[in-house]
């Protein structure tokens, strides 16, 4: 039984993932230099995700559609990323975004909140 359960988990997240690739949105138009700028910040950012993740795909489409290409990190079970996630955020738990900013880390978690965030400050 657990496993047909994970199959079927399996099954829709690839499936959720085949939509996200045909329906994906528009990438946020910048001038270079605003993009070089929101690159440059981004860069102390990091989402925490699972791949098949529906809030993760969710709120990758959102990455998208605001043009940050931000650094992903997988947080399956037995990797570094799962260990840093559980050390610094508290909890397994995904989508989690991590801002480092004047040496302090501030991880955010739900997917609505972490997509709000960013649509303040980058939209």
């Amino acid at each position: 039984m657990k496993f047909i359960i994970k199959f079927i988990r399996e099954a829709l997240g690839r499936l959720i993932i085949l939509v996200d690739l045909i329906t994906r949105p528009r990438k946020q138009k910048r001038s270079p230099e605003a993009q070089a700028n929101v690159e440059a910040e981004i860069g102390n950012y990091a989402l925490y995700q699972f791949y098949a993740c529906p809030f993760c795909v969710k709120t990758r489409r959102a990455l998208h559609r605001l043009n940050l290409p931000m650094q992903k990190r997988n947080a399956k079970e037995g990797s570094e990323h799962r260990a840093a996630l559980l050390s610094g955020g508290g909890a397994v738990k995904v989508p989690c975004l991590r801002i480092q900013k004047d040496g302090q880390d501030t991880w955010m978690y739900e997917s609505s909140e972490i997509i709000k965030y960013l649509e303040q400050k980058f939209a």
